[in-house]
């Protein structure tokens, strides 16, 4: 007979005391469930939960869910990979317990992100944060370097009380402007209120610039931890603004034409504490190695961005003029080049300087994302790869000749064409890994299948509430 002291590998050592321990402290704190969260491969945030007092249980031995999320689309329909979309096995999830945190944005639950582990205990080959967390270690062990990131979350709020498929935008007044900041006013304050409880550092809130869009920025952690706190970002914005008689949308476009939501990464290369984008002999104090991460970056964004713009709705975004960053170049505080170089204020740089990777949305899955943006950047240090010359203004003024002369590209204008590129790049697979890859392609090609006909009007609608 076995008992909880018995767990089968997959959890970590001390977990199911800590776990029974936390059990009874949320269950004082009037907490009943505990959210498990993880993002499959379409982006697509997945959940089981369990009664508080089964936390320790959940710790001990992992929670069942079904391998096929892995090939699931944003419709839940669902394609195939040699590996990955068969009906047979199980694995477990493990909640990370160090990041287990009450959810004040939804009284009576706690949230917790977890790894997802096979039934014989091995780490599942599918599993996006265990994928980013080997990234992030073989950085260290390879290179000596870590990395801080933050993912800004921009999203559409809309009313609660517009048709089930439609968009009504929750408020009316202009881009930035102080009238729609007071329209959400309430609102806005609990979400605030309930991000500080649950221990998110926001660096700022604002009203964005299309209809009915917000954004909220929070400062940087490591990567994993970065990638948990996108998710529990939105999960705090959703049940805040349901309890406001509010609803929202996270995907890259709510409607076919305009600006969209984004969810650009900021990220930083440390050593031994030190920054590498400050206070170096390069441009604008940037290291060496800085210069040549940025020169990686920019090599495989065309097919980075099956992984980070990876919907059909993506596209809709990512249009010139827009500030979603469609060239291949990099400038410093220049919002239309696709890596912004963030300098940050006298004073702050050796903290604050970093860069904006700006074709990403929240259609990414911010694991997949982050790791595959590090793999990036890392090819271009291992080679020393020479940064080209920084661009001012918007490159869609470029003519085709003066554009090849400077090494600007424009990035895939379809799921078809980043698709494409991600097959034809053989760091990025590597970085995943066959598993990841081969299910990255297969999800990508049925959402393209799945979009096939649709106008952008028509694309726009299929995706606005998936995210």
């Amino acid at each position: 007979m076995t008992t909880l002291a018995d767990p089968v590998p997959g959890g970590r050592p001390g977990d199911v005391e800590r776990a029974t321990a936390l059990s009874g402290e949320l269950a004082g704190r009037g907490v009943h469930g505990v959210v498990l969260a993880y993002v499959d491969t379409a982006g697509i945030g997945r959940v089981k939960t369990v009664p508080t007092a089964k936390l320790a249980t959940a710790a001990a031995w992992g929670v069942g869910m079904s391998p096929v999320f892995d090939t699931f689309l944003a419709d839940d329909s669902s394609v195939t990979t040699d590996v990955l979309g068969s009906p047979d096995g199980d694995l477990r999830l493990y909640p990370d317990l160090d990041h287990l945190v009450v959810l004040s944005g939804q009284p009576g639950w706690a949230w917790a992100p977890v790894d997802r582990i096979t039934q014989e205990g091995e780490r599942h080959p599918g599993c996006s944060r265990t994928f980013l967390r080997r990234i992030v270690a073989d950085a260290e062990r390879r290179h000596g370097l870590t990395f801080k990131a933050a993912v800004e979350v921009e999203w559409s709020a809309g009313r609660g009380t517009a048709p089930e498929d439609a968009f009504e935008p929750a408020v009316s007044g202009p881009a930035y402007g102080a009238v729609r900041q007071v329209e959400l006013s309430d609102c806005a304050a609990d979400l605030l209120a309930a991000l500080a409880a649950q221990g998110v550092d926001v660096e700022q809130f604002h009203p964005e610039y299309a209809a009915g869009q917000f954004e909220v920025s929070v400062g940087a952690a490591d990567p994993v931890a970065a990638a948990d706190r996108s998710m529990l970002v939105r999960q705090t914005v959703r049940a805040v603004a349901r309890r406001h008689g509010l609803r929202v949308s996270f995907a890259p476009a709510v409607l076919g034409r305009g600006v969209g939501n984004g969810g650009h990464v900021h990220l930083s290369a440390w050593r031994d504490g030190t920054n590498l984008h400050s206070g170096g002999a390069c441009r604008y104090g940037m290291t060496a190695e800085a210069e040549s991460f940025i020169t990686g970056l920019l090599a495989h964004l065309p097919a980075l961005t099956a992984v980070t713009a990876p919907s059909p709705a993506s596209y809709l975004r990512l249009r010139p003029s827009q500030w979603a960053g469609v060239f291949t170049a990099w400038g410093r505080e220049t919002r239309e080049a696709a890596v912004r170089v963030v300098t940050g204020t006298r004073g702050l740089r050796d903290r604050a300087a970093n860069l904006e990777v700006k074709p990403v949305d929240l259609a990414a899955n911010p694991y997949l994302a982050l790791g595959c943006l590090i793999a990036a950047g890392l090819d271009g240090t291992t080679s020393s790869a020479s940064l080209p010359e920084e661009i001012t203004g918007d490159p869609a003024r470029f003519g085709a000749a003066e554009a090849a002369a400077r090494g600007v590209r424009r990035l895939p204008v379809s799921l078809a064409e980043a698709v494409a590129a991600f097959r034809g790049d053989a760091v990025v697979r590597a970085a995943l890994g066959p598993v990841l890859a081969d299910a990255v392609a297969a999800v990508r090609q049925g959402e393209i299948a799945a979009a096939d006909g649709l106008d952008d009007e028509q694309v726009a609608a299929a995706y606005r509430w998936r995210y």
